[in-house]
């Protein structure tokens, strides 16, 4: 970014982009996403669904391990136009098969290994990854975390945390957590999340974000409720990011896109400047570039999107089957990321198409 200002005048044969009537933001930030196509299960081809649409910074949220990363870096980060950074899965096969839990078997939680891969990999591994379910955890309860927790304190990064359905309530899983680290889902809705047996907010999620723990959405295919976003946000518990596990699953619907959830948000009550930070400054912040992306002030990198906001009636749906009607809706229309304009795509959520059936 060079310069920022009312209007400025373009050489002769600049080439322009005419975005008046239109949002300009930062490029946006998604800090959970599954962008490893055939390796992970979840995996979907990054650019078509995140810098075609307005993002222009993905985090892969654990998609891969020690020993499937070489091969993420080499065929789908470094040829990706958009900028991918990593969460490395504490389990050295990542996210391979629905059918096995990555940590059922905790050989595959080689610390020493996941070290080294950060270690050769610094410039765009954030952190440790875990994974908390019981279907993936097998009977090992936290003994992941705890190994997470040792992997990045080795390397000295923080910890993203799955935990919804762990063994063990969600009081003991932020004991582990410290500032930096980062809870993903954090509106789902079984019992180990942030609301009580009363709906209240736990006073150990409260007593994290004090110690600048994380909140993010990570909104994905079973881990967003409206019931609990809304109860949560009542009672002051905002998400510090907002991000949408976008993968093979929920792709088709009900998230669609980074845009869609962000749209949600909106609808429960988040203001459009407070909601655009939560997927720009504060994901930049997450991921230490903060005064690089996810801002627009000289010297920045030049990532910037340009969106609609259509005043509709736009359908949305959690990841219960919940529907709600919202009475707007962002549309992605450009993007721009290093050095070139891309027109958006439109997903089905967008132009009222019924979803690919493939």
């Amino acid at each position: 970014v060079r310069e920022v200002a009312p209007a400025i005048a373009a050489p002769p044969g600049t080439a322009t982009l005419d975005a008046r009537g239109r949002i300009v933001t930062p490029g946006w930030i998604d800090l959970h996403v599954h962008v490893y196509p055939g390796v992970s299960h979840y995996g979907i081809e990054p650019d078509p669904h995140l810098v075609d649409k307005g993002v222009t910074t993905a985090v892969d949220a654990g998609s891969a391990g020690a020993q499937t990363f070489p091969g993420f870096r080499r065929y789908i980060i470094d040829v990706a136009t958009t900028r991918l950074l990593a969460y490395l899965n504490i389990s050295s096969q990542g996210m391979l098969d629905q059918r096995i839990g990555e940590l059922e078997d905790l050989r595959n939680a080689d610390v020493a290994r996941a070290v080294q891969t950060v270690e050769a990999n610094r410039d765009v591994i954030l952190g440790i990854k875990v994974r908390l379910s019981k279907n993936l955890v097998g009977g090992n309860g936290l003994r992941p975390l705890h190994l997470a927790r040792e992997a990045a304190d080795a390397a000295g990064l923080p910890v993203m945390v799955h935990p919804n359905d762990a063994w063990e309530p969600m009081d003991n899983i932020l004991a582990v957590l410290r500032t930096g680290d980062v809870v993903t889902h954090c509106y789902h809705q079984s019992a180990t999340g942030v609301l009580d047996r009363d709906g209240q907010v736990r006073p150990s999620v409260h007593a994290a974000v004090e110690r600048e723990v994380g909140f993010d959405v990570g909104h994905g295919k079973g881990s967003f409720s409206f019931g609990v976003a809304r109860a949560a946000m009542a009672q002051g518990l905002w998400p510090h990011t907002i991000s949408s596990d976008l993968h093979r699953y929920n792709v088709d619907g009900p998230v669609f896109d980074l845009a869609t959830t962000v749209t949600k948000f909106l609808h429960l009550g988040l203001d459009l400047p407070d909601a655009v930070r939560k997927v720009t400054e504060n994901p930049a912040r997450v991921v230490g570039m903060d005064g690089l992306i996810g801002t627009l002030v000289p010297g920045a990198c030049a990532d910037l999107a340009v969106f609609d906001l259509v005043e509709a009636p736009a359908d949305l749906e959690d990841a219960h089957g919940v529907r709600e009607t919202a009475a707007r809706r962002l549309v992605p229309y450009a993007t721009v990321r290093a050095g070139r304009v891309r027109m958006a795509r439109r997903s089905a959520a967008h132009t009222g198409d019924p979803p690919d059936p493939r």
